[in-house]
């Protein structure tokens, strides 16, 4: 008895405006890895905006990831190979093979990852596009500047003129435009982008949901678990750029020409001790610059201001859970940091009418009091933002909210739950990652995979401009600011009315944020 055919492999060329760029197609997916959207961002370009690369006439190989952005010891699995250099503006696509030959340009959804916005990469095995481009559409992924390359505020520190702010979502626009410029050629509609992205990917989608800069750029948005109100002043992001500095023992002129090695070592201490010391904050995070991001997002989207472009959004059931589990201080869970968080925002904004801790305290009643902190994080960091920003969107474009319930019984019994980031494989359709993956050895493997499915048609209906129904026709009624509907996504999926009643009316309408 013979084995199966391998499947016969083929190397497209496709001529984008920089330069050819050759790929793999297995006759189900063609993929291009490592294609460089922008030139190296180093010396000079040192947190400047990103530039276009020069353009190259010889074929490139593009069947292996670029290089990553440097970053600390990442909790994430960053794939076999994976080199950091802060040469790492690359992205990647897949595409049907279908599209290829029949160029009728099917929809592209663009991701950007999550990580802190420190950690993470593109080439993230969970992060392959390839099953997601099962369902007819043309996937991107990308890296972007992470830390202290791409969120220091050093205006104002000296060297005035010579830094740009928000290097990092700079890089994402740029992408973006490489989208709109090249995706054609490999199949893909240029006016039909799907921007979306998880934790501090969606924190980007839905800043750049606030920023004139994005307007066109995309025209549909998904964000999971989005930290939307992650969002700082210049003086508090001048204070991170200050003590960074200090650590290094260099000015900001000079930081440009400090080792990389030193600046991530710095920024692994800054990005330590600020949550620490200001529990609730992010070392590293978008600056309101009056530019590119004009205020705070979530503001943005209630003044009726964001871009008119049709939104998922929403959260998971057991966010904080994740961040207990690996010991983070980047959510405040404990009373003592939970109260330490209020009052520094009470300080920082006395205007603010922040509810009492019995009015808070209502929606948790009947919660165990040492797991009450993990629920008021979720709420505070994510849920509640996701909610608020929700609310004002939906005003100048369709709004699709969402919970996502689904735990396989190994979470359950490790105690996460629905905890954050959970979503990722159901939404990417890569369950099971590789033999040392523990999360199906207990059993759900065919519940998950239905999940998947569901998941995946739904962000893939939307992406093709449609509503985000399921593989049969499965419904999902819009949210707005009255109708507060949500699809639970869980072994089966429900539409529920309003399933955020009690933590909405404890938490009230002020949008609770850092400065």
């Amino acid at each position: 008895m013979t084995g199966a055919a391998s499947p016969t492999l083929t190397h497209p060329v496709v001529e984008t405006r920089s330069g050819p760029v050759r790929g793999v197609d297995d006759g189900t997916v063609a993929a291009w890895k490592g294609i460089r959207y922008a030139a190296p961002p180093v010396g000079d370009l040192r947190w400047r905006a990103p530039v276009r690369p020069e353009p190259w006439r010889e074929v490139l190989d593009a069947t292996a990831y670029g290089s990553v952005c440097p970053q600390p010891d990442s909790p994430i699995p960053l794939g076999t190979g994976t080199r950091a250099s802060e040469d790492c503006l690359f992205l990647n696509v897949w595409s049907p093979s279908q599209a290829l030959a029949d160029q009728k340009g099917r929809p592209v959804m663009v991701w950007v990852h999550g990580g802190a916005y420190i950690f993470g990469a593109a080439s993230q095995p969970l992060y392959d596009g390839r099953a997601l481009a099962g369902e007819d559409v043309v996937v991107v992924t990308l890296n972007y500047r992470m830390g202290a390359l791409g969120f220091l505020e050093l205006g104002g520190l000296g060297g005035d003129g010579e830094f740009d702010t928000n290097v990092g979502m700079r890089d994402v626009l740029l992408a973006l435009e490489w989208v709109r410029d090249n995706i054609a050629r490999f199949g893909g509609d240029p006016g039909q982008v799907t921007l979306f992205g998880e934790s501090a990917g969606a924190g980007i989608v839905t800043t750049l949901l606030t920023s004139p800069s994005a307007a066109g750029l995309f025209h549909r948005a998904i964000a999971q678990s989005s930290p939307a109100t992650s969002a700082y002043d210049s003086e508090r992001a001048r204070s991170v750029a200050a003590l960074l500095l200090d650590g290094l023992g260099v000015t900001a002129s000079e930081a440009r020409s400090v080792p990389i090695e030193a600046l991530v070592d710095a920024s692994q201490q800054v990005f330590d001790a600020v949550p620490t010391t200001k529990p609730g904050t992010l070392a590293f995070a978008p600056i309101v610059d009056g530019d590119l991001v004009p205020d705070y997002p979530v503001k943005v989207a209630r003044d009726g201001r964001s871009l008119s472009v049709p939104l998922i959004i929403g959260t998971n059931r057991d966010e904080a859970s994740l961040f207990r589990w690996m010991k983070s201080p980047l959510m405040p869970i404990a009373p003592k940091t939970i109260r330490a968080m209020f009052e520094e925002i009470a300080a920082e904004q006395p205007e603010l009418a922040i509810p009492s801790e019995a009015e808070i305290g209502s929606a948790y009643s009947g919660i165990r009091t040492r797991v009450r902190g993990m629920h008021v994080a979720r709420d505070v960091g994510f849920r509640m933002p996701t909610l608020w920003f929700a609310d004002g969107h939906s005003a100048v474009a369709q709004v699709y909210v969402y919970r996502f319930d689904w735990s396989t019984p190994m979470l359950k019994l490790l105690r996460l739950g629905a905890a954050h980031a959970t979503e990722l494989p159901y939404v990417f359709g890569n369950l099971v990652m590789g033999p040392k993956d523990i999360t199906f050895k207990l059993g759900g493997l065919k519940i998950g995979e239905a999940i998947s499915a569901r998941m995946r048609a739904r962000w893939a209906n939307f992406a093709r401009g449609g509503e985000p129904v399921g593989p049969a026709g499965e419904p999902w009624r819009p949210y707005t600011a009255t109708d507060h509907w949500a699809l639970v996504i869980d072994r089966h999926d429900r539409v529920v009315d309003d399933p955020d009643r009690d933590i909405r009316a404890a938490w009230g309408d002020e949008v609770l944020s850092f400065r």
